[in-house]
C-alpha cells in the first residue's frame, strides 16, 4: 500500500493532521495501536486555546465543541484565603473552551470516517524504515498479517512512549527533561459546579484545581506524592483535602459530590529539540511534554500540526521544501515559550518541598502582583490563551 503521508498515532495531533491534509487534497493513512473505542474513552482533560478553537471550527469539526464545551472568559486564582479573577477576555480579547481531549478525538475520528479516510486501528509491531531516503515506509501487523505502507513522509504522533522519536538516532537527538517531585491526584465527580470558571488554588498544603466538565460532572485535582496510592485516599479524606486547599475565607466552598474516578498522574517537562530527521517529523507528545498546570499539551500539538499542514501543503503545491526544512526551528519557538509558561505557573502554584519560608513568601508576593497589576495579569492571560507571538 502507498500513500503520500503516513501518520503514526491517532491522538489529536495525528487525526487533526490527517483531517487538514484531506481538506488540502493530500492523502494520508493513520496507524493506531489501540482500538477506536479505547482512544475515544480514555478520559483526559482539555483546555482549548482560542487558536485551537478557531482551527477546529474553520476545518468543520467544531460544532460539538461549541455546543457542549464550556466557554470561559477567565479563571480564578485562589491563595491566602481569597480568590481573584484573571479576566482573559478583557485582557486579551480571547477566551478558552474546556472540552475534554477524548471528545476532540471523537469529533476527528467521525470526520475521517465520514470522508472515507484511512485510519487503521489495532495495529502492532510498528517500525519505521528509510527515513533518510526519498521513499520511507512503515511496517506493521494488522489482523495477524504483516503490511508495508510506503510514503513520501512519515509523521510521528505516537506520544512519548511511541516508536517515532527513537527512530531518530540518539546521536542526533537533543533531549531536555525536568521531572517534578510531585504529581496530581485527579477525581471525576458527579455533582454541581463549584464555580463558573476554573479555580487554580495555591495553599501551604499543596496545589488544587477545580474544573467543570459539564453541568453534572466536575474534574478536580490536588497535588500529591506521585508514588502515592489511590487506595490510600478515601472519599472523605479527599474532600477534607479539597476543602482545606480551596475554600476561601469569605465562605466560598468546594461543592462535594459522588466521586466515580480516581487516578494519579506524574508531572514532567520534556522537549526533543530534534523534531525532524530526513523524511520523519515529530508532532505533539512524541516531541514534547508539559506539566498540565499551563494547559498547553493539546494546544502545542495543534500548533505543530498547523505548521506541518502549511509545510506539506507548500511541498505538494509547489515542490518547495523550505517550510519543511524549517519545521523544527519554527515549532520550537512556540514550544519553548509554552514550556517556560507551564514551568513558571507550576512553580508559582505548587508547594515546593525544597522552598524556604522566604521563597514561600515570594510565591505569595508574585500571586499578589499578578492579580493586582494589569500588566502582569495581561502577560499571564496572553500566555494562557496562546496569543503570545513568538
Amino acid at each position: 500500500m502507498r500513500t503520500q503521508v503516513g501518520i503514526v498515532g491517532a491522538g489529536p495531533a495525528g487525526l487533526l493532521l490527517s483531517h487538514l491534509l484531506h481538506l488540502n487534497g493530500i492523502e494520508s493513512v493513520v496507524l493506531e495501536t489501540r482500538a477506536r473505542d479505547q482512544i475515544e474513552s480514555t478520559i483526559r482533560a482539555g483546555v482549548l486555546e482560542q487558536g485551537t478553537m478557531d482551527l477546529l471550527t474553520e476545518s468543520g469539526v467544531g460544532d460539538r465543541m461549541k455546543a457542549e464545551g464550556a466557554l470561559h472568559h477567565g479563571f480564578e486564582l485562589a491563595f491566602d484565603g481569597k480568590r481573584r479573577r484573571i479576566d482573559l477576555k478583557d485582557l486579551t480579547g480571547h477566551a478558552i473552551t474546556v472540552y475534554a481531549q477524548h471528545e476532540v478525538i471523537k469529533d476527528l475520528v467521525a470526520a475521517r470516517v465520514a470522508a472515507g479516510g484511512s485510519v487503521v486501528f489495532g495495529v502492532s509491531d510498528v517500525s519505521i524504515h528509510g527515513i533518510e531516503t526519498t521513499s520511507p515506509s512503515l511496517h506493521y501487523v494488522h489482523d495477524g498479517q504483516p503490511h508495508v505502507l510506503d510514503c513520501d513522509f512519515i509523521i510521528g504522533c505516537d506520544g512519548s512512549q511511541g516508536v517515532s522519536r527513537t527512530a531518530i538516532p540518539q546521536s542526533l537527538r537533543r533531549d531536555y527533561e525536568r521531572v517534578f517531585p510531585f504529581g496530581w491526584f485527579g477525581i471525576l465527580v458527579e455533582g454541581g459546579p463549584t464555580a463558573e470558571e476554573l479555580i487554580y488554588a495555591r495553599n501551604d498544603r499543596g496545589f488544587a484545581l477545580v474544573s467543570t466538565r459539564s453541568p453534572n460532572v466536575q474534574r478536580m485535582y490536588f497535588q500529591c506524592d506521585p508514588k502515592d496510592s489511590v487506595d490510600a485516599w478515601s472519599d472523605d479524606r479527599i474532600w477534607a483535602e479539597m476543602h482545606a486547599r480551596v475554600d476561601s475565607a469569605d465562605g466560598q466552598q468546594v461543592v462535594d459530590g459522588r466521586i466515580f474516578q480516581k487516578n494519579i498522574v506524574g508531572m514532567r517537562s520534556f522537549v526533543s529539540a530534534t523534531m525532524q530527521h530526513g523524511r520523519l517529523f515529530l508532532a505533539g507528545d512524541a516531541a514534547h511534554i508539559v506539566p498540565p498546570t499551563g494547559a498547553k499539551g493539546l494546544n502545542l500539538a495543534v500548533s505543530d500540526v498547523r505548521i506541518l499542514k502549511n509545510a506539506l501543503g507548500e511541498y505538494y503545491k509547489t515542490g518547495k521544501g523550505e517550510l519543511l526544512a524549517a519545521y523544527s526551528e519554527t515549532a520550537l519557538k512556540r514550544i519553548w515559550r509554552a514550556e517556560h509558561f507551564s514551568y513558571w505557573m507550576t512553580r508559582l502554584m505548587h508547594r515546593l518541598d525544597d522552598a524556604s519560608p522566604f521563597e514561600q513568601q515570594l510565591q505569595l508576593a508574585e500571586l499578589e502582583h499578578v492579580t493586582t497589576s494589569r500588566t502582569a495579569a495581561k502577560s499571564m492571560a496572553e500566555n494562557y490563551v496562546g496569543s503570545v507571538v513568538v
